[in-house]
């Protein structure tokens, strides 16, 4: 089965939010978390632990990418999407019951968030229905 129009936007808007995103992190923590309202400090480990996983972001936006353009990595790409983009506003959701309200920019990630998640939903919701096609069945990860 190929990728439908929607499935590409659908990839393609996630993968380059999460490359951009994960990039921004990655190579400017400070100015990124900055326009949460976030100010960070110098502590080396407290950067470390921030940009670790904003390379991680970025990594797995480049999975959602490569999806687009090869078939063998769509079933990585459609995962990796889905989790990551309905895994932050859940975690979002989890601060604002334990935490309290966070900052208008906050909200409007998790607006776009979930927005991208229904997005991946509605694009992939065919293949998600699916069963286990029989080749991947018959050929075992070793």
């Amino acid at each position: 089965m190929s990728n439908t129009l929607l499935e590409k936007i659908a990839l393609g808007v996630s993968g380059l939010t999460a490359l951009a995103i994960g990039g921004f992190i990655v190579s400017a923590p400070h100015a990124f978390y900055a326009s949460y309202g976030i100010a960070l400090g110098q502590d080396a480990s407290l950067l470390s632990e921030l940009r670790a996983p904003g390379a991680g972001l970025a990594g797995f936006g480049i999975l959602m990418l490569l999806g687009i353009w090869r078939r063998a990595i769509l079933p990585v790409s459609i995962a990796v999407a889905l989790t990551v983009f309905l895994a932050f506003p859940a975690g979002r959701l989890v601060g604002l019951v334990l935490d309290g309200m966070p900052s208008g920019s906050v909200i409007s990630a998790l607006v776009v968030e979930t927005a991208i998640a229904g997005l991946l939903v509605a694009a992939f919701r065919r293949r998600l229905r699916q069963p286990a096609s029989p080749a991947s069945a018959a050929h075992p990860m070793r």
